[in-house]
């Protein structure tokens, strides 16, 4: 839930071209579940009340209150206002119906490969005594969202996430828990799902239920309450859920050949140091009731696998919209919430960017945040420094690059914290035990760690195409693939950039 409270014009100079004048209930409408202005003072009160009533009933959401500069300098009555009537009621936990649970404990009951997924609604909805109750009851794998992890502990033996990919493919019939059927998950549709699989979807929100495909079961109602109701309706059947001995031995199977895999790339020391490695230091000194932020491309996708959580809301990350820049916002506020916990960031060197003079704020009020910047010189990939100094002109540089080995630790020492510059495991793990040991500020960890192949990494998907420009062919990528649908929309951008470097190649 979350309230913003905003000034805006004067009422008497709307219209007028007043200062930063805009309709900002107008724009704020389809970004929140409420946006309002009062239309004098006395009634500020009843208005906050109903933005709390619309943040926290149903799915949690935004509201919007906007307070004319008029009102903010004004003065009324206290007598004129109504207090009594305008205290916000807790958010109510409503039930699914009977019928419906019923039909979902059935369908659990007849599946043979059964599957949770854990998505953050579980977690914003404080169900993780229920939802690690049903999990402890029938034995079923289960698949935590990204947000959702720590809900029921990563390290649980029923955890799938080391084999996502099959027991998407495999499962029969999947029951979700607070979570979108969005791209996240695949949309719910094939290839990523059987083509015959059924979804039990639990949502506090009718309409997120059935978006994307049709929902055989669908359950609307807080979660707290409908999974204490599923658990009773099965434990009054004849037999309990079972996943397949067949099943659950090819899952744990895939699990640990992934598992082994993995602990490859994480033993891995050698120089320059890779995200898997860079990662299993920075996790082997993390306390382990840390509050995690994670921002970024590579950072964020590699580091979910590799930093297990053992408790839910204790992992942020760029969600949904996989919107950059909130990070350390994030950590500011779960860092003035848990005074008492550490919290760290770790962030890609473009992620770190976007909000990076936050770290003045958290200075300022004298947070000791542990930032860690994971730098390889770019989105993706980036250049070697003797590659970039070999450049005649930086518009040969491909859009993703940034400036290699920026001394980013720096930054914290201007703001009177501590700044660490790391480029092997060793200073890795002396850094975060000197950060860690350092509460008197903000700590920034700059990791330099393999910069990776910008040609090959820019665009995601098949082999790149490249085409002739001059001296500086290899590194500009056209991004244009062909497949059976021709040229991926997305790869336009890339384009443009090769398009307009060649013109200033040209005019030089």
């Amino acid at each position: 839930p979350l309230l913003l409270l905003a000034g805006s014009s004067h009422r008497d100079q709307v219209g007028m071209g007043a200062f930063q004048e805009l309709n900002q209930v107008e724009v704020c409408r389809p970004f929140t579940k409420y946006a309002a202005q009062p239309f004098n003072i006395p009634q500020i009160p009843h208005i906050i009340e109903r933005a709390y009533h619309h943040t926290l009933q149903g799915r949690p959401g935004a509201a919007y209150v906007d307070l004319p500069a008029d009102f903010i300098n004004g003065q009324c009555d206290p007598a004129s206002v109504d207090f009594a009537s305008c205290r916000a009621a807790l958010p109510l936990e409503v039930s699914a119906d009977e019928h419906h649970i019923k039909l979902a404990a059935s369908l659990l009951c007849a599946a043979k490969k059964p599957l949770i997924v854990i998505g953050k609604g579980a977690a914003y909805a404080r169900a993780e005594s229920e939802v690690r109750e049903l999990v402890n009851l029938t034995g079923i794998p289960f698949l935590p969202t990204p947000m959702g992890k720590g809900v029921v502990p990563d390290d649980d033996m029923r955890c799938a996430s080391a084999a996502r990919s099959l027991v998407l493919k495999e499962s029969d019939v999947i029951l979700v828990l607070g979570a979108r059927l969005n791209w996240i998950l695949h949309f719910g549709l094939p290839p990523r799902f059987r083509a015959d699989v059924k979804i039990i979807h639990v949502d506090v929100c009718a309409e997120e239920l059935g978006r994307t495909r049709h929902i055989d079961v669908p359950v609307v109602g807080h979660l707290r309450p409908v999974l204490r109701n599923l658990i009773a309706m099965l434990r009054t059947l004849p037999a309990l859920p079972t996943p397949s001995s067949e099943y659950t031995d090819q899952l744990r199977a895939k699990v640990q050949a992934n598992e082994l895999a993995a602990a490859k790339r994480l033993d891995d020391g050698k120089l320059p140091l890779s995200y898997h490695h860079t990662f299993k230091v920075i996790r082997s000194l993390l306390p382990s009731n840390v509050l995690l932020v994670s921002e970024g491309a590579k950072t964020m996708d590699i580091s979910r696998s590799i930093f297990t959580m053992q408790e839910p809301r204790t992992r942020l990350d760029a969600a949904t919209s996989g919107a950059m820049g909130p990070a350390l916002g994030y950590a500011i506020a779960a860092q003035l919430l848990h005074p008492d916990r550490r919290v760290a960031a770790v962030l890609g060197d473009s992620a770190f960017g976007f909000s990076a003079m936050e770290l003045e704020t958290a200075a300022r009020h004298k947070l000791p945040l542990i930032v860690v910047v994971i730098n390889n010189n770019g989105i993706y990939a980036g250049l070697k420094a003797d590659t970039f100094a070999s450049l005649e002109t930086p518009l040969a540089l491909p859009p993703s690059t940034l400036l290699p080995n920026a001394r980013y630790e720096m930054m914290a020492e201007a703001f009177g914290g501590r700044g660490f510059l790391c480029r092997t495991g060793p200073e890795v793990e002396a850094a975060v035990r000197d950060a860690l040991a350092f509460q008197g500020g903000i700590s920034v960890i700059n990791i330099l760690i393999d910069t990776g192949d910008p040609t090959q990494e820019l665009v995601s998907g098949p082999p790149l195409l490249f085409a002739p420009c001059a001296k500086y062919s290899h590194l500009l990528p056209v991004g244009i693939w062909l497949d059976e649908q021709g040229p991926k929309r997305d790869s336009l951008v890339v384009l443009l950039c090769y398009l307009l470097s060649t013109l200033a190649h040209s005019t030089q």
